[in-house]
């Protein structure tokens, strides 16, 4: 049974939505004042702050007050769950794709052989 990974759940779900995916996008650049991200939403500021809220619970960002302006930063490191469980999924297909590749070949050697 593999290992359950709460972090890992929250980065997807993080992840899963195309509108956290466009500020974590826009964070990458540097950091922004919330009013900046929202602005390509066109959504209201609570269901922005909503979205940023699942960003920083994830670890996928902070953010920092300063006076009357939140500004938001990306923690690039965060995603390092996320490549680790990719590698692993990669290699466990590639690993099943070669043993299938090699059944192929084998089956294909075995019928031309059978021919006259």
């Amino acid at each position: 049974m593999a290992k359950h990974e709460p972090d890992l759940s929250l980065i997807f779900h993080a992840l899963s939505d195309p509108t956290r995916r466009m500020m974590l996008a826009r964070l990458a650049q540097g950091p922004a004042p919330v009013t900046e991200l929202a602005a390509p939403t066109g959504l209201r500021l609570p269901t922005v702050l909503r979205h940023l809220a699942v960003l920083e619970e994830a670890g996928l960002i902070s953010t920092a007050k300063d006076g009357r302006v939140r500004s938001c930063v990306i923690i690039p490191e965060a995603l390092a769950p996320v490549q680790t469980w990719l590698d692993a999924q990669r290699h466990i297909w590639e690993v099943r794709l070669d043993r299938f590749d090699d059944y192929v070949m084998t089956l294909m050697k075995e019928r031309a052989n059978d021919d006259p």
